[in-house]
């Protein structure tokens, strides 16, 4: 039986922090003139995954 393969873009996206994983807020990438400056404020850092998604997350970089 072949090696079960991590999920590539998970293992780009988070990363694991001593009680869980941490990532990067969405919509900071491109086009934030039309965003308003508290918008952009917040999105700021990163933050925590929580609940449902922490477990979908972490079943896709177990393997």
């Amino acid at each position: 039986m072949s090696k079960l393969k991590n999920h590539s873009s998970a293992k780009k996206r988070f990363k694991a922090t001593g009680s869980g994983l941490k990532m990067r807020s969405a919509g900071r990438s491109h086009i934030l003139s039309k965003h308003k400056t508290k918008k952009k404020r917040h999105a700021r850092g990163t933050s925590n995954l929580e609940g449902a998604n922490l477990k979908v997350v972490n079943k896709l970089l177990e393997a």
